[in-house]
Order: structure tokens, then C-alpha cells, then sequence
């Protein structure tokens, strides 16, 4: 089981020890009941500063969030008494640190055991079919998503930070929520928005109308300019001098996550 799968089947069942629902969890700990999921389904990792609001809240210590070290030994003779011997000192030093200091010995930790797997999965895979590990990219997230449908408010929204397998020159990312883009954006998906008020017709954009951020194409002919949807069971938007309306920025691209 991944570790942020473990982590977050931890975070679901002491919240359900302490008989909270998901959004009563989130408004304690203030984030949004959205976050909340992801840290459960294991999809987003939760940093320190979660960690701690969470084990205090439980409480709990950051271990018990964590799996416990395995005793497992391998066969081979000379390994028998060093692996014990050297997981002992391990222990018995980061037992010692402060909660900070312990969680950066485990990011550490992780990091070398993620690339020890990488070393073995490449003896036993040919070199041509070898997957490279993807790089992830930092983004300025807004949790709260765009509409792809009906509008969405997203102004106020708290930003966070976020890491995908893609790289794009954007100034942050938003979830979609909705089918009004389909079948090139789907409701869950992320997109990247690079900020711009010289959109031209037929571009696809982040646009607030009377308060509400919508993902929609710009549309401008004859008849005036819209905000069209690629899905034909939804209306255009017409907007004119008098909409209470603004450009925020370009769709440049999007994300869709990996179900689990």
C-alpha cells in the first residue's frame, strides 16, 4: 500500500473514531471537505502543518499515522544482525527529535526507499520499456473549483500548493466541476489557467460572471460575444457592456487524475 494511502486510511478512521463527518473535520481544521477526501483516499499527501492540527485533534502522535517499521530480516547471514542493529539506532535517535525533525528523517527515508524500488523494478524490466519516474511541478491551487456548468463562486477561495506530473507555465491550477466542456475537459479534471484579459475568439478560459467563475469558451461574431459550451445540452452565455463580467485568464492546458 502506497504511504499516503496508509496516511490517509489513518486520517478516516480516526475521524471516524471521533464521530466526525468530512466536513465537520474540514471546518476544524480549515481546509475544505474536498481536501479532506483526497487526504482519506490517499490522492494528496498531507504536510506537516496538517499532520500536527490532525494529531492534536485526535489526539494522536505523528507515528501513529504512519506504518510501523517492519522487523522482517532477510535471509542472507551477514545482514541478520546489521539490519536490527541499524534500524535500533535509527529508532532510538529519531525517537529523540522533535516531531519536525522526525518527519524530515521520514521524507528521507522515503526518498531513498523510492529509489532503491526504482533500482530493482530496472534490473528485471528491458532497457527500451524502461518508465522514467515523472518530475512533478509546484502550482498555486485553488481548491475551490470552476464550473464547467452552472458557475461556481471563486473569488475569497484560500490558495494552496499542489504537485502534477506536467509541466505548464501556468499561475495556478483549478479543479473543474461539471460536463459543459465535455468531451475535452470532464468534471474532476485540472486545468491550468495562465492569467490574461486578451482572450480572442474561439479561446477557452476562466471567466467570472456576476460572481461566479465559469470555464467556457469565448465565442465573439455578429450576433455579439458568448461564453459557449462544447457540450450541446447547455446554453450559450451571452455577455454585453452591461454584464457584470471579467476576464480572469487562458485554459492552457489540463489534468486528469488517476482514479485509486
Amino acid at each position: 500500500m502506497e504511504l499516503n494511502q496508509w496516511v490517509g486510511n489513518k486520517i478516516k478512521q480516526f475521524r471516524l473514531e471521533k464521530k466526525l463527518t468530512q466536513t465537520q473535520l474540514a471546518d476544524l481544521i480549515d481546509t475544505t471537505k474536498q481536501t479532506i477526501s483526497r487526504y482519506e483516499k490517499g490522492d494528496r499527501k498531507a504536510n506537516q502543518d496538517v499532520l500536527f492540527a490532525l494529531s492534536d485533534l485526535f489526539e494522536k502522535t505523528i507515528d501513529d499515522f504512519f506504518p510501523p517499521i517492519s522487523k522482517k530480516n532477510t535471509p542472507s547471514a551477514p545482514q541478520v544482525e546489521l539490519i536490527p542493529s541499524t534500524l535500533q539506532k535509527i529508532n532510538a535517535t529519531s525517537s529523540k527529535l522533535e516531531h519536525e525533525r522526525q518527519l524530515i528523517v521520514l521524507d528521507t527515508a522515503e526518498t531513498q526507499l523510492q529509489q532503491q524500488n526504482t533500482v530493482e523494478d530496472s534490473k528485471n524490466t528491458v532497457t527500451d520499456n524502461i518508465i522514467p519516474f515523472p518530475k512533478l511541478s509546484s502550482y498555486n491551487y485553488y481548491d475551490q473549483p470552476a464550473s464547467a456548468g452552472t458557475g461556481q463562486y471563486l473569488n475569497d477561495v484560500q490558495v494552496e500548493t499542489i504537485e502534477l506530473p506536467v509541466d505548464y507555465d501556468a499561475d495556478f491550477v483549478i479543479p473543474i466541476y461539471g460536463d459543459s466542456m465535455e468531451p475535452e475537459y470532464h468534471s474532476g479534471d485540472y486545468v491550468f489557467v495562465k492569467l490574461s484579459v486578451n482572450l480572442s475568439d474561439g479561446d477557452i478560459g476562466v471567466f467570472e460572471y456576476y460572481g461566479d467563475a465559469y470555464i467556457k469558451q469565448l465565442l465573439i461574431n455578429d450576433e455579439g460575444a458568448f461564453l459557449h459550451s462544447l457540450n450541446v445540452k447547455y446554453d450559450d452565455i451571452q455577455i454585453d457592456a452591461d454584464s457584470d463580467f471579467r476576464i480572469i485568464g487562458e485554459i492552457i492546458g489540463s489534468f486528469t487524475p488517476i482514479e485509486m
